[in-house]
């Protein structure tokens, strides 16, 4: 099969184009610099150079492509038109979305709210515009195959091109840097998570599998943002976690990762890919994985 996959020198992107590269399928990847091109080809991947906002170049590439897999921006409505423009006739649309469009404000406060596929979403203003783009990928279907998948936090080693999740390294280089792991408020908001490998595993049965205007949450777990930042402590040799005021959280990391990604609530469940695709997950432990694999990981490098 021939795939264009967007985001090939990303986390999310990287990973599954290098796996769907070596499972055989001739794997064109969409990567913004140059300079990433020889990583991208090293796994396997052919890399077209270009971004997110060359409408042409994607819709061109997903016209001659099998199918598409958009892992670069949950939230470029520009690169989903385009390359929605480029598919039809049933040929899969993958698009990849995010958890926080069920975060809340919590700043470190829990929450008890758990959504499934069936569960009503009604966003914070942050998050609007995300659950209109997943509504409009949703609408094409059937004319196209389009398929949306909603991760939880990842966490795991890539499994292509070097790149890095969007949680799990801020928390670290800030625990780094300052000698103290912080969690935002009392660090109670809870976050679903998943391996990386996992993940990958249900891109690629969503590929094969999922029907037309399919939404799966994806996760395998989760855990508290106090925890998760106690783990990194422990596997950094330092202290014990400490609270850190929203304030300087929104003032080190931004509006976006301080509140949306590392100080909410995100609890999701992902029954529906385990019934509808027989998606088997098989790691479950963050923790586990930042006190074994990356503190080894860390103990190498």
């Amino acid at each position: 099969m021939k795939i264009f996959v967007t985001g090939a020198s990303g986390y999310i992107g990287g990973s599954v184009a290098a796996v769907l590269a070596g499972r055989g399928h001739e794997v064109r990847g969409l990567v913004r610099a140059p300079a990433k091109a020889d990583a991208v080809r090293a796994h396997g991947i052919i890399p077209v150079i270009g971004t997110l906002d060359d409408a042409a170049l994607l819709t061109a590439e997903a016209r001659a492509a099998d199918a598409v897999i958009n892992a670069a921006d949950s939230d470029h409505q520009g690169a989903v038109e385009a390359l929605l423009a480029g598919s039809g006739g049933g040929k899969p649309f993958i698009h990849t979305s995010g958890t926080s469009l069920v975060g809340d404000e919590a700043m470190g406060e829990p929450s008890d709210r758990i959504f499934t596929e069936d569960t009503p979403v009604t966003p914070e203003p942050d998050k609007e515009h995300r659950v209109a783009l997943n509504r409009l990928i949703l609408d094409a279907a059937p004319e196209i195959r389009t398929i949306v998948l909603c991760n939880s936090l990842i966490y795991g080693n890539t499994l292509g091109a070097p790149a890095q999740s969007v949680q799990i390294p801020p928390l670290v280089a800030q625990a780094r840097e300052s000698g103290i792991p912080r969690y935002i408020g009392r660090g109670l908001n809870i976050w679903s998570n998943v391996h990386i490998a996992d993940m990958t595993d249900l891109y690629l049965l969503a590929l094969e599998k999922a029907p037309a205007g399919s939404f799966y949450y994806v996760e395998n777990g989760e855990e508290s943002f106090g925890a998760l930042v106690g783990a990194i402590g422990r596997a950094l040799g330092l202290g014990p976690a400490q609270s850190w005021p929203a304030a300087d959280a929104v003032a080190r990391w931004g509006r976006e990762l301080a509140v949306f990604a590392l100080g909410s609530n995100s609890r999701v469940r992902a029954g529906k890919a385990r019934r509808d695709l027989g998606w088997a997950p098989t790691r479950g432990s963050v923790i586990d994985w930042v006190e074994r694999d990356m503190k080894r990981d860390m103990e190498r490098g």
